[in-house]
């Protein structure tokens, strides 16, 4: 972005902003110097939840060719910036194009505490303009979440425990995978289903564990996907279309599948018995990707299926609704 930045003054009449509360987000209007902005996006939201923000630009000059449009979002707490995300155009293909869409996934660390005062800044840069600025009002809810014991035989806590330099480089591996932000990497931005058909769950998203070692010690962690409790055998699906960017055996997770869906946004398999996909291979919202199992730590059959946004662990059940707003978009 241009370091000449050009800050545009919220809720003043220079901005021109108006919030109306809509079915799926709030709605907001802005005036920047070169283009006109409306927005949606979810002004309240859970700890493991995300804030989405579809946006809008329209070129006040439609003759005038278009320049590349950067823009990001940043989560305040007071003064501190705790988080931000790039926006992504919608159709990358429309990204020269006099009016441009655009989606940014900020994640809410299942670690937020409710009750600080939190704010979005937008910066962007679009249609010829300086950097400039608007601020979005934005208010963390409170969620409780579940603590669990969970007690390990001796192959569960050898695995827990592995500190061998194998482990280490699966563990560096799969952070550089999910620390990879590919702005043209947009392959599916609707609501995502259930990879499997059963509502079982044996674990949650963001229960505080307990793990107890056969060595008498314990450590606590939290627990970042949902645990379907299915038989060994279970077809597994794609949560929504993607590309597999990993499929392999790991040490802690077994026979574990991993979806780019759009940039800095990924769905994690793990414990599976069989994989069937391969790297590298495009998958469709509902394909079999492989078998449920119990390889890896696991002290059970079943399905550990997890989001990572910008490498910050997010809630499934969040992604499971309309949360880019597509349907209002079609009204």
């Amino acid at each position: 972005m241009n370091n000449h930045k050009k800050t545009v003054t919220a809720f003043l009449a220079s901005l021109c902003i108006a919030l109306v509360p809509a079915a799926a987000g709030t709605k907001s209007s802005f005036e920047g110097t070169n283009c006109t902005i409306g927005l949606t996006y979810n002004e309240s939201a859970a700890p493991g939840d995300a804030v989405v923000i579809r946006m809008t630009l329209k070129s006040r000059d439609r003759r005038k060719v278009t320049q590349d449009t950067v823009a990001m979002a940043e989560l305040f707490e007071k003064k501190k910036k705790i988080d931000s995300s790039l926006f992504f155009f919608v159709n990358p293909k429309a990204k020269r194009q006099n009016v441009q869409e655009l989606l940014a996934y900020v994640p809410l660390s299942p670690w937020l505490a409710e009750g600080g005062e939190y704010s979005l800044k937008v910066i962007y840069t679009a249609f010829g303009s300086d950097a400039e600025e608007f601020v979005l009002p934005f208010t963390l809810s409170e969620k409780k979440f579940p603590e669990e014991i969970v007690e390990l035989d001796e192959k569960n806590t050898a695995i827990k425990t592995d500190t061998t330099p194998a482990h280490a480089a699966q563990i560096e591996k799969l952070n550089t995978i999910l620390e990879t932000v590919e702005p043209s990497d947009v392959y599916f931005v609707r609501p995502f289903v259930p990879p499997v058909a059963s509502t079982r769950r044996t674990s949650d998203f963001g229960d505080r564990r307990t793990y107890k070692y056969m060595s008498g010690k314990t450590s606590e962690t939290i627990h970042y996907g949902i645990d379907f409790g299915v038989p060994e055998g279970t077809v597994v699906s794609a949560c929504g279309d993607g590309r597999v960017v990993m499929a392999e055996n790991r040490i802690s997770t077994g026979w574990s599948v991993v979806i780019e869906h759009a940039p800095g946004f990924y769905s994690l398999y793990y414990h599976l018995h069989s994989l069937g996909v391969k790297e590298g291979q495009l998958v469709k919202q509902g394909d079999k990707i492989g078998l449920s199992g119990s390889t890896g730590l696991a002290t059970g059959p079943h399905l550990h299926w997890e989001l990572r946004l910008n490498m910050c662990a997010v809630s499934p059940d969040f992604f499971t609704t309309d949360y880019a707003y597509t349907k209002q978009e079609q009204n």
